[in-house]
Order: structure tokens, then sequence, then C-alpha cells
């Protein structure tokens, strides 16, 4: 008696019409990603063509988040620190100033190979984002305010990486 008393509910709810619109909340454009499904269901074994090597550049939804600045952090050293964050994605900070841009170019390799995503904490506009970028050939670099992190991590100064293991410069 009790399972047919607790399934009355259950049958209700299922039966009652849904009919909810969908909102989009937001539509940041984007790139198609055809190109990355191409070796799918491809039985000739067609090859897809090359994409172009064109210099990377700034799309309008991202030049519109620009000028991003975030006060708790500054260019300089950073003191290493342990931590214990399993399964976090690499990720270092900098900014559009020349500490920055001699340390990338540094590190590159080491952030490529740990496949790293960039937080541009400190830039003004597209064209330095863009000249970043072009440094930064291969990685992935976006324009956000550090200011949480830096919170979190009790960081003051960039370039520095912050993966599962630690932080560092």
């Amino acid at each position: 008696m009790k399972r047919a008393l607790c399934s009355i509910p259950l049958v209700i709810a299922v039966s009652l019409p849904v009919s909810a619109a969908l909102t989009v909340v937001a539509d940041l454009g984007g790139e198609p990603t055809s190109d990355y499904f191409a070796a799918i269901n491809n039985p000739a074994g067609e090859q897809a063509p090359p994409q172009s090597l064109t210099t990377p550049t700034v799309p309008a939804t991202v030049a519109a988040m620009l000028p991003v600045t975030t006060p708790e952090l500054t260019p300089g050293p950073v003191e290493q620190q342990p931590l214990f964050l399993p399964g976090m994605r690499a990720t270092f900070l900098i900014g559009d100033d020349d500490l920055s841009r001699r340390w990338l170019a540094l590190r590159r390799d080491r952030l490529l190979q740990l496949n790293a995503v960039g937080y541009v904490v400190n830039i003004s506009e597209a064209s330095a984002l863009n000249t970043l970028k072009a440094h930064a050939e291969g990685l992935e670099l976006v324009p956000v305010s550090g200011s949480d992190l830096a919170t979190r991590l009790g960081i003051s100064h960039y370039p520095v990486l912050i993966s599962e293991k630690g932080i560092e410069q």
C-alpha cells in the first residue's frame, strides 16, 4: 500500500504536460567544429583540408571584454608554493608587459606540453592581445580578471603558472 501511495506523485508529475521555451543566455560566436570531427565517420579516409596559417586575431566578442584590469596583481616575482589540486588544468597568468612577454617566450614549450590556458589579467586593447597571441602561438589566451584567483591563492604578482602541483614562476 505504501508503495502505491509513494508512486502517485510520480505518476502525476510524469503525466503533466511540460512545455518550456529555451532561453539563449549568451551567444559568443566561435568557430565551426566540423574540422575537429573530420576523422570520425570518414570511411573514404579523406584528408581534411589544412587550416590556414594566419596570425590570430581577437574576435569582436573578446574585444568587447577589454580593457581588463586586476588591481590585486602586478608584474613581479612570485614565491613558489605547493598545492594539491588534482585534476586542475594548468593555468598561467600574464599581462601586457615586458616581464610577461619574456616569461611567455621562455616557457611557451612547457606550457604547450601542459596544455595550459592563459589568463591575460591586465590588458587594455585588442591590438595588444593580438600581439600576445602571436607570441603564444598554440596557447589559448583569454582576457579575464584575476582578482578572485589572486585573493584565493594569496598571490599579488604575475607572470605565474598555477597547476595541480603548485604555484611557480
